[in-house]
């Protein structure tokens, strides 16, 4: 299968890249490389024969068209997108530029060339997005497919207003499309402005490990791994028109995170006296700190049969010894603009 994978260049994206180019499938991924965006994410597969790299942004019409028109894809696997909640506080424009109108921007190009190869029965588009477009939940409870959306800040509500163009490009023009809704993703290459790799580079560093508020806001975590194994699945045997949860079954208080990430890194690479637990501080929380989120992850695993592979535990000291060699890589991301600042202090 070619699969034109968007925003191939960013944490998740390149996961999926990296995971479709080594069974074999032909990749095309397309990136803007904006601030977040990492060709080093692609060094394992940038020389393999079945890879092809495209800069190019989504909200770009006419690139989009030429490069469909060129690489003539069996399917798209949309995951560009700006996603760092934070950022959308203090700047909500570029995410509804690029969430939105390069969604849009996206369905119309894939529309087009959908209808010009004559409706092929095989093609998809895939459309990955997130579970904060549920909003928060109380302490009981999970996010299932079909709860209402709600989201709460500029972030997810640009990724809800995305998912509902694609239901409507599926209801109305008939285009084939398959949705995933997926939990907090954490593992190697995660751009260093995000909680897991905030916390280990500060530990680190020997600064400060910033915990919003007093760390009781619950997510659910996946390997980021486990999810791009579940997209390429949903990808090749999801329903049309149906949407899945993809879960990493670990719910997990922020604090509880942090202090299991010390824990490990504790273990590994130990500090001349304390722990690095010692460095937690509590900060002002963000506006809008959703209380809580979780997958519920059954129809997944009921209709597809997929579950996550490791606990959060094992994954975080996966992620944990993966920073741990591979110094350089994030190093030259920590200069980049905003990174390692406090953002999204806006209220």
């Amino acid at each position: 299968m070619k699969i034109l994978i968007t925003g191939g260049a960013g944490f998740i994206g390149s996961a999926v890249v990296r995971l479709a180019v080594s069974r074999g499938h032909e990749v095309v991924n397309l990136d803007a490389l904006t601030y977040a965006g990492c060709l080093a994410n692609l060094d394992p597969v940038a020389d393999a024969p079945n890879y092809r790299f495209e800069k190019a942004d989504i909200r770009d019409r006419a690139a989009l068209d030429r490069i469909f028109a060129e690489h003539q894809p069996d399917a798209v696997m949309h995951l560009a997108a700006e996603s760092h909640v934070d950022r959308s506080i203090d700047g909500p424009g570029t995410f509804i530029e690029t969430n939105v109108m390069g969604t849009f921007h996206m369905l119309e190009a894939a529309r087009a060339y959908w209808l010009a190869k004559g409706k092929p029965e095989g093609f998809r588009f895939h459309h990955i997005s997130t579970d904060e477009v549920f909003g928060s939940l109380g302490e009981d409870g999970q996010f299932t497919e079909t709860t209402p959306y709600d989201p709460r800040s500029p972030y997810s509500a640009s990724k809800a207003s995305s998912d509902h163009l694609v239901r409507a490009w599926h209801e109305t023009y008939g285009l084939p499309v398959v949705m995933t809704n997926c939990s907090n993703n954490y593992g190697p290459y995660h751009f260093p402005e995000k909680l897991v790799p905030v916390v280990i580079l500060n530990a680190l560093a020997g600064k400060p490990l910033p915990i919003y508020g007093n760390g009781a806001n619950i997510r659910d975590w996946l390997y980021v791994e486990d999810h791009a194994d579940a997209l390429l699945l949903v990808l090749e045997k999801g329903q049309l028109g149906r949407s899945y949860n993809i879960g990493g079954e670990n719910e997990r208080t922020n604090l509880e995170l942090v202090q299991t990430l010390c824990a490990i890194l504790d273990d590994k690479r130990p500090k001349n006296d304390g722990s690095y637990a010692d460095q937690i501080t509590f900060v002002t929380d963000r506006p809008g700190h959703d209380a809580r989120y979780a997958i519920d992850p059954t129809r997944i695993r009921e209709e597809l049969g997929w579950r996550p592979s490791v606990t959060v535990e094992e994954g975080l000291a996966k992620t944990v010894d993966w920073y741990l060699d591979n110094a350089d890589w994030w190093q030259a991301l920590l200069d980049r603009d905003g990174v390692g600042e406090r953002l999204g202090k806006t209220a």
